[in-house]
């Protein structure tokens, strides 16, 4: 058995230990083996527990001989792995939307992230194999995908030719079929002008942004060593949202980041007005160890949770009136399994009467019910 562990926040550390246990309890006698990038940034920790047979960090993950007592299936499978994880396109089979990570590890050291010491640097994979990889998932019947990566934005300067992510898009779109390309989070101080022209004018890359604003206070930003300013994130989705009004803007915020007092946090709650936040990603600040800001004066824990709280009712009542504005308008919809559900290109969740899945309709939004649009194919 593989736990493959992250180190995001400590909940999610607490997350894996607890998948640690109960995949011990289901299977007692099998070779039990954490990975991944608490096990990276904690091996010692990992190695303690007694359900643990062995550790295995990210650095040696993919090295076959680190697994060398394992089942030969897995030593065979790792061999092939490439660190951009180009197999995991055979992964998606029967879905309709599918991921393509083209960048991993970070070089910035933002206060708050452990991140960087479990992926290490930033690399990226060629424009050329992130192409091949997409034509084929093409091929495969996927009528969306994804782009992801740890520190997406930073795409290709690690590469001979240093590419931008605009330039990677740009390729896709030309040499490429793909009906809909969708980016995950972005760093605001890194779009480059050619995306930004993609994702403006481009019908076939999603109106839909996901940024990683992290706080809306220029002193937090600061503390929290982020290269952007308050101003600089409201006056990029201005630029967004005129060129194209329909884009829908999502954000990663950051409630109870140290230091954070009630001015500072009443900056970041208006950032989801003032740049017109409808999918928001609110986390509670978890402290990482070794990282600057868990030296730092700490907020509370229970006024953290409310901050984070007051920003998530903010963020539902943006997003709902969000899906109000889409009420009687006719958009695509990509069709989701069961064939009953999907999301339009602003990634508004749709429920539909049965439709064959993988097919992108044209429907009617008649009405909400609960937090989903109600779409009817024309």
């Amino acid at each position: 058995m593989v736990v493959n562990s992250c180190a995001v926040t400590n909940d999610a550390v607490a997350a894996t230990r607890r998948a640690i246990r109960r995949a011990r309890r289901e299977r007692p006698a099998s070779e039990l083996i954490v990975t991944g990038c608490a096990a990276q940034i904690d091996p010692a920790s990992f190695a303690a527990m007694p359900e643990v047979t062995r550790v295995i960090g990210n650095s040696d993950k993919l090295n076959p001989a680190a697994w060398a007592s394992t089942d030969p299936v897995i030593v065979r499978d790792i061999a092939r792995v490439l660190d951009t994880a180009p197999h995991m396109s055979d992964a998606f089979e029967g879905q309709t939307r599918a991921f393509v990570e083209v960048q991993n590890g970070c070089d910035h050291a933002c206060t708050f992230c452990a991140i960087p010491a479990g992926r290490g640097p930033s690399r990226s994979a060629t424009i050329d194999g992130v192409v091949e990889q997409v034509a084929g998932l093409v091929t495969a019947g996927h009528g969306e995908v994804v782009l992801t990566g740890v520190d997406l934005s930073s795409y290709g300067h690690d590469l001979s030719s240093t590419p931008k992510l605009g330039d990677l898009v740009a390729a896709i779109i030309e040499r490429t079929s793909l009906r809909r390309l969708r980016l995950s989070s972005l760093d605001p101080a890194a779009i480059d002008g050619k995306l930004l022209e993609l994702l403006t004018n481009e019908p076939r890359v999603m109106p839909h942004v996901h940024l990683s604003f992290q706080a809306g206070d220029d002193m937090v930003l600061k503390r929290m060593r982020r290269r952007h300013s308050r101003a600089d994130a409201v006056r990029l989705v201005e630029r967004l949202k005129s060129a194209r009004p329909e884009i829908a803007i999502g954000a990663d915020l950051i409630a109870g980041f140290p230091t954070e007092d009630d001015a500072m946090a009443a900056n970041t709650l208006a950032l989801i007005d003032d740049c017109a936040i409808v999918h928001a990603h609110v986390f509670v600040y978890s402290p990482r160890a070794r990282t600057p800001a868990a030296r730092m004066p700490q907020v509370p824990p229970p006024i953290a949770k409310a901050r984070a709280q007051a920003l998530r009712e903010a963020a539902a009542r943006r997003h709902c009136d969000w899906l109000q504005l889409q009420v009687g308008t006719t958009t695509e919809i990509l069709v989701e399994r069961p064939g009953t559900r999907g999301h339009s290109p602003g990634f508004a969740d749709v429920t539909l009467p049965p439709c064959p899945p993988g097919t992108i309709v044209t429907a009617r939004l008649t009405h909400i019910e609960g937090d989903q649009l109600i779409g009817m194919p024309l």
